[in-house]
């Protein structure tokens, strides 16, 4: 295609979505099913009119999907409705741990038995398909800052803490097919890959989103009364806290969840006390006392990323549509795909979860909803940057776009009937 060409694809397809959202809410279908059907409509699958290789681009859309993951965990950050604890975060911490192990485990066990891949490849496939998506997983996670629906909160929870969780995976399979150094018996990837980078991460996260949330509050408060441009702030928030995780080898995901958790946090906290000094705010706070004011970073940079979300999903998507042939759909991708969502996914969770006073329901349905999309292709690139050989590329490659595809459709498909049952069940 043309840039012409593209221009007037991607503009009526905008049209379209801007002039239809209350069909689609009526309907069980998913943005992501339509941007799906046109990259697939207009790719190599039936059009032909365009095409995009995984392999030959993984550069380009290791970027795309590292900055569409950072702006998602942004926004699921921010929406979190409870400060970090273990005892609300238990259920979330153990499913992007305990339960992203067993989804690894199960998923190389597989890839080796049922697939013939060499181990080293087929934990790298479980790191890759394992954790939960925050982009494409918008329809079943918190709904806005404040939203203390248990399963939407454990899955936007739980997305935002895997996506980093799983680098050390990624690390292990690669570690295993020779392209990173693991250490005498693994002890290098123990200390440095799990317990440094896991514990960095999180304590740069936690560190910059209180001290930068304390700055701008300051900076908004009498007598200086600045104006800040909140979307910039938060831009600045992911990258400070990124680039910093990033020099420290620590994990620049965790970092940006927590990062954008602590500032959430800490700007209610301070909307608190703000409250309790003045009379006139007090009764307001106490009804709803989640809410903050207006004037905080997390609720106005929340729009704009909210909004540049959407736009990369529509743009990652039409690219996996663009990159899909027929002789993709093969029995060992799909085998692996239902094997994800109807055997790993769900044992992983019913095991992660002993022992915790989650409500089955909200088990059931939390092990339905692994989503799988946006982060595993970034892992997948992130792997071929890394000296994955071709053939064990090309393999991947296959296997991952139909597991991303597959769940768009399924999970798309039954995402709406299943949360409005839930929700119709509730008291």
């Amino acid at each position: 295609m043309s840039t012409a060409q593209w221009f007037l694809f991607v503009g009526a397809l905008l049209l379209v979505m801007g002039v239809t959202p209350t069909l689609l809410k009526r309907l069980p279908i998913t943005p992501a099913m339509l941007y799906l059907a046109m990259g697939m409509l207009m790719g190599p699958t039936v059009l032909g009119l365009f095409s995009f290789n995984p392999l030959k681009q993984s550069a380009l859309l290791e970027l795309l999907t590292e900055i569409a993951v950072l702006i998602s965990l942004f926004s699921a950050g921010v929406k979190i409705p409870v400060p970090f604890s273990l005892r609300q975060w238990r259920a979330p911490l153990l499913l992007a741990s305990v339960s992203m192990a067993i989804t690894v485990g199960l998923v190389a066990g597989f890839g080796v038995w049922a697939l013939g891949l060499p181990l080293g490849a087929a934990v790298l496939l479980g790191a890759i398909v394992a954790p939960t998506d925050p982009v494409l997983a918008t329809d079943v996670q918190s709904r806005h800052p404040g939203d203390r629906d248990q399963l939407r909160f454990t899955l936007t929870c739980e997305a935002g803490l895997n996506d980093g969780s799983a680098f050390p995976f990624v690390m292990l399979g690669l570690g295993l097919l020779g392209l990173h150094n693991l250490g005498d018996n693994g002890m290098q990837w123990v200390l440095v890959d799990v317990v440094w980078a896991t514990s960095a991460g999180v304590a740069i996260g936690l560190a910059c989103g209180v001290v930068l949330a304390r700055t701008f509050w300051w900076l908004r408060g009498a007598p200086q009364r600045h104006e800040l441009l909140d979307d910039f702030l938060g831009l600045g928030l992911i990258g400070v806290v990124y680039g910093l995780s990033e020099w420290a080898n620590a994990w620049g995901f965790l970092a940006v969840f927590f990062g954008a958790v602590a500032l959430r946090q800490t700007e209610v906290r301070l909307a608190r006390r703000v409250g309790d000094a003045e009379a006139a705010s007090a009764s307001a706070l106490a009804a709803e006392p989640e809410a903050a004011p207006a004037a905080t970073v997390s609720e106005g940079a929340l729009v704009f990323k909210e909004h540049a979300e959407r736009l990369s999903e529509l743009v990652l998507v039409l690219l996996l549509g663009g990159s899909l042939y027929l002789n993709s759909w093969s029995w060992p991708a799909v085998g692996l795909a239902l094997f994800v969502f109807f055997v790993a996914r769900p044992v992983s969770v019913m095991l992660g979860l002993i022992g915790t006073r989650t409500l089955t329901p909200v088990r059931g349905m939390t092990g339905w909803f692994g989503v799988r999309g946006i982060g595993s292709l970034y892992y997948l690139m992130y792997a071929i940057q890394h000296g994955l050989p071709e053939d064990t590329s090309i393999q991947l490659i296959q296997l991952t776009l139909i597991v991303v595809t597959l769940s768009i459709v399924l999970h798309g498909i039954s995402v709406k009937p299943l949360m409005s049952l839930v929700s119709d069940r509730r008291p």
